[in-house]
């Protein structure tokens, strides 16, 4: 009877049966199971890992099934002829004389990683304060609604019409779902053909910059403002007509009548938080119509108001036939979904779906009916309202924490934001700031990174509050005051 080498983590994210399956399974691959011995019985195997002899007999079952393994009455579990000869261990595969590899340099057509990126650690889950925005607090997903409607999906008597290729549509009813559940509280009424689902609003920006822009386009935009957004447009070669901000929202000047397009966040300004006012909204309108403009609005968290009186979009005015609105279910749902959308005229959105056609054809079918069947079901709007409250919370709880311990930065932002904007002192530089927090275990956002002035202020930061846990904030903001004096 073989022997096995196996270790499984109690601790683990993934339940004992999932990994003792992957264990087999590796050990298949190595070929490091005899041909004509039997693996350890389900008795013996369960008493060497320490674990049940049901976890180990549904494991070889489902290893027979799947035609890894055979079964052969009194005499145990084997392993299935056609892996005989299947793999060879590491060490046993044959040297290959390789050529030398090409010069990439010489052939890239551009070079995206030169575009400077806002800088995030990928392992923000392993600080103990991450202050970080655009992530969210994990155990608050709807988890359980979420496997209900999947668990329907998968269903024998579920009709599985979202596993064939829809070439270049969308799901029928999530369009819905969003034409009568969604858009018209920012008062957008908008038709089936008005509306295409992107991978997100970065993937939306790409679109339509890919689409629309040029190397003499002329495109206005908030500075400080979305840095990724400046990215895409500058990679298409536009012209970047920056424009200056105050607590009204975007600084119309005389370069802005000269703009082809303006790319605004009026509901909440990136990174300051700034609604920009109903008279400044006026005054863009009667711009772009007097100068043959187009505004692509960014309304990233349509679903995070919360405030009754929330100004409409700007898609929503007279001028929206003007507007090319985008927005996502990143900020409110989770950002791994990568679920957005696009509401424009029918004439531009055809043509964005024949482009997204050549890119990707269409997002995934099944994971656009689930969102259209969470919605459906009642599932969202139950969940919108708990989370807009337990935001509600988060924000005023880390505003009173400001107040107490950083009296030295002033707050910039708006009411109803997802992310603090905050002033430090001009000789503070947030940058040292963060380095010095990230030391007692606080995640901070330097603010530089969102001015693209060749010499951008330093004693900016943001302070995003959906990840960490809500109890955690006071201690997180001492800590960071902690910081704070250290670099003042």
């Amino acid at each position: 009877m073989t022997m096995l080498c196996l270790t499984l983590e109690n601790g683990a994210t993934s339940c004992l049966q999932e990994q003792l399956r992957v264990a087999l399974l590796e050990t298949i691959r190595l070929n490091a199971i005899p041909t004509d011995e039997a693996l350890p019985s389900c008795r013996k195997l369960s008493k060497q890992l320490g674990i049940s002899r049901n976890t180990v007999a549904i494991v070889y079952e489902g290893l027979v099934e799947d035609g890894y393994l055979v079964s052969r009455p009194r005499s145990g579990y084997y392993l299935h002829e056609n892996y005989h000869q299947e793999g060879l261990a590491l060490e046993e595969i044959p040297h290959q004389t390789k050529l030398e590899a090409p010069s990439w340099s010489k052939r890239f057509t551009h070079r995206p990683s030169n575009y400077q990126g806002v800088l995030k650690p990928s392992n923000w889950m392993e600080y103990d304060y991450p202050f970080i925005y655009g992530q969210l607090d994990t155990q608050l997903f709807p988890l359980e609604q979420w496997r209900d409607v999947n668990r329907r999906l998968l269903s024998g008597r579920s009709d599985k019409h979202w596993l064939g290729d829809r070439i270049d549509q969308d799901d029928p009813l999530l369009i819905e779902q969003l034409r009568k559940r969604v858009l018209p509280k920012r008062g957008i009424f908008a038709r089936s053909d008005e509306i295409l689902i992107t991978m997100g609003s970065q993937n939306a920006l790409f679109l339509i910059a890919q689409l629309l822009l040029h190397s003499e386009t002329r495109i206005g935009l908030e500075n400080p403002g979305y840095r990724e957004a400046v990215n895409v447009f500058a990679r298409q070669g536009a012209k970047l007509q920056l424009h200056g901000i105050d607590n009204q929202g975007i600084l119309l000047n005389e370069n802005s009548k000269a703009c082809d397009y303006l790319y605004v966040m009026p509901s909440h300004q990136v990174p300051t938080g700034i609604t920009m006012s109903h008279t400044r909204r006026e005054e863009l309108i009667a711009q772009i119509q007097a100068h043959d403009q187009i505004v692509i609005e960014d309304d990233y968290d349509a679903e995070m108001h919360g405030d009754q009186f929330a100004l409409p979009a700007l898609k929503a005015s007279r001028a929206g036939q003007r507007v090319i609105y985008m927005s996502s279910f990143s900020k409110a749902l989770s950002p791994g979904l990568r679920l957005g959308y696009i509401v424009a005229d029918s004439e531009l959105v055809e043509e964005l779906r024949a482009l997204r056609r050549m890119m990707y054809r269409h997002p995934p079918s099944g994971l656009q009916h689930q969102m259209a069947q969470f919605f459906s079901q009642g599932h969202y709007e139950r969940y919108l309202r708990f989370y807009t409250d337990d935001t509600q919370r988060r924000r005023e709880r880390l505003g009173k924490a400001l107040e107490r311990e950083l009296e030295g930065c002033r707050r910039i932002n708006g009411s109803q934001a997802s992310a603090f904007w905050l002033e430090a002192p001009n000789s503070l530089d947030t940058q040292h700031l963060a380095w010095q927090a990230a030391q007692l275990g606080v995640l901070i956002e330097p603010g530089f990174q969102h001015f693209f002035n060749q010499a951008p202020p330093r004693n900016f930061l943001r302070l995003g509050f959906g990840a960490i846990d809500c109890e955690r904030i006071d201690s997180g903001i001492s800590r960071l005051a902690q910081a704070f004096d250290r670099v003042a």
